[in-house]
């Protein structure tokens, strides 16, 4: 980690030189004070993030896991085409769905927006339970274009990687891979649960992988508790 010095962040913010015309000076006290905050969060996030990247290397992906893309079977390898580095979004849209869940959708279509950017860098791909053809109507429906959907055929790597309960619920997972000197392992996962939960609050990444929330926390009204996504807006 990082061991150059840094200004304090009171002393960041008082630097900063921002001033909205008839503010307040109750406004930009409070304003700066805030503004120190949200430097230490994001050293905080920085930090973090150093520590993920310094983890020790993983378990050996061993298992028998098979898909099915749009071009056709593949196997978990391949996935990583030509990257060292692959991102796998387990998608709540199970065999038995006829419609996915709504909240993964959200996240899936704002990360639609970033996919062709985020593969310049690294792999991606969104792992479903549910049949190729309906993963491709539904891709169609709402006009993604770069994300790659595709079927966990035997259910194998839903089963170990978290994407289904016991009682064979689907559940949201989120894991990174690498391939180094030519042996895949397991980098991170998002283990976020309930039992992590802080009161009054749902399970959430940190930092969340939704860009929704990251915009909707600017606003006054927040995250709020009465609303949900929907698959379709009238």
């Amino acid at each position: 980690m990082s061991s150059t010095p840094l200004i304090p962040a009171a002393e960041l913010a008082a630097r900063a030189g921002v001033a909205n015309a008839g503010e307040s000076a109750e406004y930009r006290k409070a304003r700066t004070a805030l503004l120190a905050e949200e430097i230490e969060l994001r050293r905080h996030i920085e930090r973090v993030a150093e520590l993920r990247r310094a983890l020790p290397p993983g378990h050996a992906i061993t298992g028998d896991y098979r898909f099915e893309g749009e071009h056709g079977p593949i196997d978990f390898a391949a996935l990583f085409g030509d990257k060292q580095t692959l991102v796998v979004y387990g998608y709540m849209f199970g065999a038995k769905r006829e419609r996915p869940c709504p909240m993964c959708t959200s996240l899936l279509g704002a990360w639609n927006g970033e996919a062709r950017d985020i593969q310049q860098r690294v792999a991606l791909a969104v792992v479903a339970g549910a049949p190729q053809e309906r993963l491709q109507a539904f891709k169609r429906e709402r006009g993604w274009r770069d994300l790659p959907l595709y079927t966990d055929l035997n259910g194998n790597y839903t089963r170990d990687f978290r994407g289904i309960t016991p009682d064979g619920s689907d559940m949201p997972s989120l894991n990174v891979f690498t391939r180094r000197d030519g042996t895949i392992r397991h980098f991170w996962g998002e283990e976020m649960t309930m039992a992590t939960a802080d009161p009054g609050q749902d399970p959430r990444g940190a930092p969340d992988p939704m860009p929704i929330w990251t915009l909707l926390d600017m606003t006054p009204e927040g995250r709020g508790t009465d609303w949900y996504p929907k698959l379709q807006y009238d």
